[in-house]
């Protein structure tokens, strides 16, 4: 994913839920319903969500120093990670709270019209965010399912925007039925269980997000397919085998690679420096985001020790 497309996603999903954080708090004070409070709240985190991954982006951009030599990438897994423990603080606790509070000192809802209104106004803005969450996805995505992508993508902003746009919408049609059935059946319960499906929905969508951001952070290697990938532009030309390889991605778009790589057999200096450039120049080819490759030269102590 290219910067500048994870930008589009976010600022449109900034963008709508502004917009949608405002309706809905205006829609709260006037109905006084729980599910437009946690909604309202919901969209407030997601807005701000979105900003941190925009500062994300920022940061992350920062020139490598003596102290960060491999530069800044991870900040952008750093404040994914913060994304995701707001979504779970300000938005899956507050809602659960607030839906107890409700269920236990239930209160009429007054104007429920126009919550319905606001709520069905919340799910086109929302709706128009989360296509382009997925639009943009789709450019990275390839054959992988969309758990899979959400699950093994090295690149955090587009699953946390799908996460939390696919949230929003149920999130919005949870709100509309509690307030739906509570209007049609004159019971303010049905509100407040909806304030606590709602918390209940985002408490799972943000420990997915905490789970995979974690992984992200602490640090993971190349998928199956790049590392395969790696290990067949190493073995090539006057490597004989890669004897040990290590990844790391230390970006969404860098991946670090070591490796110790058997060479032909009394090769001078001179070959033994262009096959290493000659090996790290197929991988690249093959793995652009592949760029800082470390390879060790070495004889294939197999070979020496069976002749």
């Amino acid at each position: 994913m290219s910067a500048g497309g994870g930008s589009k996603a976010i600022i449109a999903a900034l963008l709508a839920n502004a917009g949608i954080a405002v309706a809905k708090f205006v829609g709260f004070l006037i109905t006084g319903s729980s599910s437009m409070l946690a909604e309202s709240v919901h969209s407030l985190a997601d807005t701000s969500n979105q900003g941190l991954l925009l500062l994300g982006q920022k940061t992350a951009r920062r020139r490598a120093t003596r102290l960060h030599p491999f530069g800044f990438g991870r900040d952008r897994y750093f404040w994914s990670f913060v994304v995701a423990l707001m979504l779970f603080t300000l938005g899956s606790v507050f809602a659960l709270y607030e839906g107890i509070h409700k269920l236990q000192h239930p209160e009429p809802l007054t104007n429920p019209l126009v919550a319905v209104a606001i709520l069905l106004v919340a799910i086109g803005l929302e709706s128009y965010s989360f296509m382009t969450a997925i639009k943009e996805s789709k450019l990275i995505k390839g054959d992988a399912t969309w758990w899979g992508f959400i699950r093994n993508s090295r690149t955090p902003e587009l699953p946390v925007v799908l996460l939390e746009d696919a949230g929003a919408l149920i999130g919005l049609v949870l709100a509309l039925l509690g307030v739906g059935l509570s209007t049609v059946t004159g019971n303010p319960a049905f509100d407040a269980l909806g304030t606590i499906a709602i918390g209940v929905l985002l408490g799972v969508i943000a420990v997915i997000l905490i789970i995979e951001m974690k992984s992200l952070l602490i640090g993971e290697g190349a998928s199956d397919a790049d590392l395969d990938a790696i290990c067949d532009e190493l073995a090539a030309g006057k490597v004989q085998r890669v004897i040990h390889i290590k990844t790391q991605y230390i970006g969404p778009e860098e991946l670090l690679v070591a490796a110790k790589i058997a060479l032909e057999p009394q090769l001078p200096l001179d070959q033994v420096a262009q096959a290493i450039n000659d090996a790290e120049l197929r991988v690249r080819n093959r793995v652009p985001h592949a760029r800082l490759i470390y390879l060790e030269p070495d004889l294939d102590r197999t070979t020496v020790a069976s002749s």
